[in-house]
Parts: C-alpha cells; sequence; structure tokens
C-alpha cells in the first residue's frame, strides 16, 4: 500500500447492518487503495456481534468501530453519529455503502476533484458495474426508446418511454430534479473519465467537505433503510454551494439483499420519500407540478402492477405495487412533514 503525497486529510465512514462479510470486501479493498483514509470508523447498527467479530479477526490501519445503541439504528441516523465522531483535523468526510468494492485509485480520484474544484461542497463517485451506456459521439439523433448524454447513449425502460410519450419525461440533465421531481439519477451519466456538476448525488458513494456538516446534518425524517435520503441531503448542500460527480472515481455496488425492507414498505416509501423530496427542492409547487408529480407517481404504480403479469418475481412487483397505493393514498390525510 504506497501513498502518495496528499493535501486533505480524510475520513471514511461506514455505516452498516448485518452485513459482516459485505464490510470485509469494501475493507480489503479500501487497504489496496493508492490513497489511504486518515480514519475509517465503522458505525454498526446489527443486533448482533458478527461484524464485530468479523473486525476483530482482520485488522486495518486506524480503524475504530463503534456499535450503536438502538436509538442510533437506522443509516441517517448512523450517519450523523459518526459525523460527530470524526476527528477535528478532517478536511474531507466520505461516505461508502457497505456492499460497495472500490477501484484502487477510488480515493485518489476524489480528492484530486476537490483539488481541480476548489469551491466543492461535496464530490461523488461513479458506480462502473451499473453503467448500460454505449459511446456513440456527436452528433447524435436518439431514438425514441434511447437515452442521450454528452456523446453515450443507453436504452431507456418501459416507465421513461412512456414518460415520453405523455408529456412527462425529466427536462433536467442527469443529477438534477426537475420541478416536478422524477428525474433521472446520477446512475445516468455516462463513464467518460468527466467531472460533471449536479445537485444530487447516491450517498453511498460521497464525499464532503466537513464545515459542511456544521450547518447540516441527514435528516432523521428517513427512518431504517432511509431511502431517497442522500437525494434530500445533497438538494440541501446543493443550495449552499456546488457538488460533483467524478466519473474515473470508479467503483461496484453489489446491492446485498440483507437488512433491505420488504418490498410492501419499499413501495411506500418510494411514494412518500419521494414526495418529501420534490417538496425539499419545490416547496410551492405550481398546480402543473403538482399534476405532473401525482401523474408520474400513478403511472409508475401502473407499470409496477403490470409487472406481476410480465416479470418472474411477481409477488415482490405485486406487493410493490400495493405499497406504493397506500403511500399515495396516504398522502391525501397524512403528508411528510
Amino acid at each position: 500500500m504506497q501513498e502518495p503525497l496528499k493535501t486533505l486529510s480524510f475520513s471514511l465512514i461506514i455505516c452498516t447492518y448485518m452485513r459482516p462479510q459485505s464490510v470485509l470486501q469494501l475493507l480489503r479493498s479500501v487497504q489496496e487503495q493508492t490513497l489511504y483514509p486518515d480514519e475509517i470508523l465503522i458505525i454498526d447498527g446489527s443486533t448482533n456481534q458478527e461484524t464485530a467479530q468479523i473486525l476483530e479477526e482482520n485488522q486495518f490501519p486506524y480503524l475504530h468501530y463503534y456499535a450503536v445503541p438502538p436509538e442510533h439504528r437506522g443509516l441517517t441516523k448512523q450517519r450523523n453519529y459518526g459525523i460527530e465522531r470524526i476527528g477535528t483535523t478532517m478536511e474531507i468526510v466520505c461516505f461508502l455503502d457497505d456492499d460497495i468494492v472500490l477501484e484502487k485509485d477510488y480515493f485518489q480520484q476524489l480528492l484530486q476533484t476537490y483539488q481541480s474544484y476548489p469551491e466543492a461542497l461535496g464530490v461523488g463517485g461513479y458506480i462502473m458495474n451499473e453503467s448500460e451506456c454505449e459511446f456513440v459521439g456527436e452528433p447524435y439523433h436518439p431514438k425514441t426508446d434511447e437515452f442521450y448524454f454528452d456523446g453515450w447513449t443507453r436504452k431507456e425502460g418501459s416507465r421513461f418511454i412512456l414518460r415520453k410519450k405523455l408529456g412527462l419525461d425529466s427536462d433536467c440533465p442527469p443529477g438534477y430534479a426537475s420541478l416536478y421531481s422524477h428525474g433521472r439519477s446520477v446512475g445516468f451519466l455516462p463513464p467518460s473519465g468527466k467531472t460533471y456538476e449536479v445537485e444530487m448525488m447516491m450517498g453511498g458513494v460521497s464525499s464532503f467537505r466537513s464545515e459542511v456538516f456544521k450547518t447540516l446534518t441527514f435528516s432523521t425524517y428517513f427512518e431504517g433503510y432511509g431511502l431517497y435520503e442522500d437525494a434530500d441531503f445533497t438538494l440541501r448542500v446543493s443550495k449552499i454551494g456546488k457538488l460533483y460527480v467524478n466519473t474515473a472515481a470508479k467503483l461496484c455496488h453489489y446491492h446485498a439483499d440483507s437488512g433491505r425492507p420488504n418490498q410492501y414498505q419499499y413501495g411506500k416509501m418510494v411514494v412518500r420519500n419521494g414526495w418529501y423530496v420534490w417538496r425539499v427542492k419545490n416547496p410551492n409547487p405550481s398546480l402543473q407540478a403538482k399534476i405532473k408529480w401525482h401523474s408520474i407517481t400513478i403511472l409508475l404504480t401502473v407499470i409496477r402492477f403490470t409487472n406481476t403479469f410480465t416479470t418472474k418475481k411477481r409477488k415482490e412487483a405485486f406487493t410493490e405495487a400495493v405499497g406504493r397505493t397506500m403511500g399515495w393514498w396516504s398522502l391525501w390525510w397524512n403528508k411528510p412533514s
């Protein structure tokens, strides 16, 4: 493990829940980095001792393990718990989901971005094993079933094709939320090796200047699994400064199943948390924005119901669709606040 000269001190926070083998795999990829963290904080919400035991058996430099009490369990609570315990000299705070494996120069690419863009308050990495893009160059006229951005194209899913036909497609580039939300995530950015300005990042592959946490924390509205907590937080950060995604800071995300909610609860969270994030972006939406948000929400729910007959995971599709339906109806008498 060879460390080149660096000018920014940085802390790595890994929040985990019942995934000891995933944490070990991630830490082994951290150990191979060309730039190693000044400290690693494992914030463990597990209800057993398996993660603690595996870290006792496998030692890593500068690692600090914290088993959080029950009242601090949940992704956003655990992140805030970790932030309170970083070293006072840390300039950058990095977050990684526990089911990730890094390319060897991930941190080096990430920190170099802060030097190239000194105004950056946050920088995100790029999940390369979820990219479905193909380089086609410019000029290029995309087909109806294609999404085109910066010389790269990818096939559109059925939901985006339908939204285009119904005039409900997002009017923003990837990483930005429209006034009626339902935009394209940074996952739609191409693997170009470039750095793109955004207003939203994925929390599990993110980093921020430590000064951000003097005024902002992760919202505890997002309980447990914390779906869309990253969109909420980064939208709030982008209101006070600039955010970027460096597609040269590469990693793989393997989506471990353990620790995830059931499909019904997931469906409810998609709608209710989505409404919450929409209002963070646009607290006073116009009538047109309201109509579009609800129209897209209903359309996506209908598509999920049809997946009951078009996919092999019929039960999961049906229960998620029911959860989305109940989540939408609940907005009429119990809006998130």
